[in-house]
């Protein structure tokens, strides 16, 4: 079981930008996939964005491509998630997952381990 703690979220303006991190435990990192997900309130888990064990191989959900980054750093067992011109609706809490499938799981029901999750507030 992997332990995973986010950070970095908070209240911005439209157009502004957040950068959130996951901060992995265990020696293991660069084995797993990593993802981050969103919920807003009365919607369901939505997948974000993916990346590979080793990096390189990313996905993005339709509604962030171009605005938002995901990467990895494995030396410091830590994924992160730039997110930049911030829209309304990307209101949500936002949530990083660990993956053990072979390639690139994007499904919130292929991920096992869950952080907290972090608010990021988007005002108009």
């Amino acid at each position: 079981q992997v332990q995973l703690v986010e950070s970095g979220g908070g209240l911005v303006q439209a157009g502004g930008s957040l950068r959130l991190s996951c901060a992995a435990s265990g020696r293991t990192f660069s084995t797993y996939a990593m993802g981050w997900f969103r919920q807003a309130p009365g919607k369901e888990r939505e997948s974000v964005a993916a990346i590979i064990g080793r990096g390189g191989s990313t996905y993005y959900a339709d509604s962030v491509k171009g605005r938002f980054t995901i990467s990895r750093d494995n030396a410091k067992n830590t994924v992160y998630l730039q997110m930049n011109s911030l829209k309304p609706e990307d209101t949500a809490v936002y949530y990083c997952a660990a993956s053990w499938r072979v390639g690139l799981p994007t499904a919130p029901h292929e991920y096992a381990d869950w952080g907290q999750g972090t608010q990021v507030t988007v005002s108009s």
